[in-house]
């Protein structure tokens, strides 16, 4: 009786609402990212739970104990006005969890660039396509600057082009809500009509700082995943083909 032996590493699972991969990756970007917002280190490497929890944290413990507003004053030179605005109670607790993002997204993309190297000698058969009541996903050739452009005309866009579903309407909300507490299209309006000093009044710096951030990082992370779910559609195609057709070497018994 013939058992299929089940793999033991995958390099990508397609669900309903994402595209779960692996494949190598710097782990100092993937440091950095942590570093310049907590949790997009760990959504770089779809690590959803993990990601989102720390991003809502990351918004709400920044919030009140107004870090951004600290580093704005910082970078113009106003030290004295950059510590006092600071609130140490929430600081405190900052600190460590920030500093856990940033290690734990260097350690697991070590670790799972292991993994990947073991995944890519098994070779194991992916799924091209995956077809449910909600959505139907697939392996597909993408544009990686199409997904850049969306990113970056609106975060989350490109991520949703690329059937990132839940890391994609993540950010959207989180991009909303950002924009609205600091007042960006009232200041952009003001900026249209020529008024700068009621733009520049108008907005709150502690929430406008969040945004390059995430800017940078919907950015990246929607153009790398083009590129490799482009190669990962490759590798699919050129696995069944090779199982599935005949050795061009074949010798005809004619």
């Amino acid at each position: 009786m013939n058992q299929t032996t089940p793999a033991r590493r995958v390099r990508a699972y397609l669900s309903t609402f994402n595209t779960t991969q692996i494949h190598l990756r710097n782990p100092w970007v993937v440091a950095f990212f942590a570093f310049s917002f907590p949790g997009f280190g760990n959504l770089l490497q779809h690590r959803f739970a993990k990601a989102f929890i720390l991003i809502s944290w990351e918004v709400f413990i920044n919030h009140h104990a107004r870090v951004n507003s600290s580093i704005l004053y910082s970078l113009v030179g106003d030290f004295e006005q950059a510590k006092s605005v600071v609130d140490e109670r929430w600081l405190i607790i900052y600190v460590g969890i920030y500093m856990y993002s940033i290690w734990d997204s260097y350690r697991s993309s070590v670790d799972l660039n292991k993994q990947y190297l073991l995944a890519e000698r098994e070779n194991a058969p992916i799924s091209p396509i995956t077809v449910t009541a909600w959505d139907i996903n697939y392996l597909d050739k993408r544009q990686p600057f199409a997904a850049l452009a969306w990113s970056l005309l609106v975060p989350g866009l490109g991520h949703l082009y690329l059937q990132k579903v839940l890391a994609g309407f993540f950010l959207f909300g989180w991009t909303i809500v950002i924009m609205y507490y600091s007042h960006i299209p009232v200041g952009i309006q003001l900026t249209m009509m020529g008024d700068f000093a009621g733009a520049k009044a108008a907005m709150d710096m502690q929430w406008v700082l969040y945004l390059p951030s995430i800017f940078c990082f919907v950015g990246y992370d929607a153009y790398v995943s083009a590129v490799e779910y482009n190669k990962l559609f490759e590798m699919e195609q050129i696995n069944y083909l090779k199982s599935h057709y005949q050795s061009d070497q074949f010798e005809m018994p004619i």
